[in-house]
């Protein structure tokens, strides 16, 4: 039975000497996620943009018929 003791112990011990590193450095985080936002907007806009000259392109070759 010791061992097993002994074993919970450390696994306890372990879990409990874990930090939170995202609490500890909370300028970093922010950092990241503003980054994050950002990456997204740029992604965001060249979508966008590569849709419109699609669509622009698809309505240039539309012809009415009479």
């Amino acid at each position: 039975m010791a061992a097993i003791d002994l074993v919970a112990l450390e696994a306890r011990r372990a879990v409990v000497k874990r930090s939170n590193w995202a609490g500890e450095n909370p300028g970093v985080v922010l950092v990241f996620c503003i980054v994050f936002i950002v990456a997204v907007g740029i992604v965001a806009l060249f979508v966008y943009r590569k849709c419109m000259a699609r669509k622009a392109a698809r309505q240039s070759y539309e012809v009415e018929q009479q």
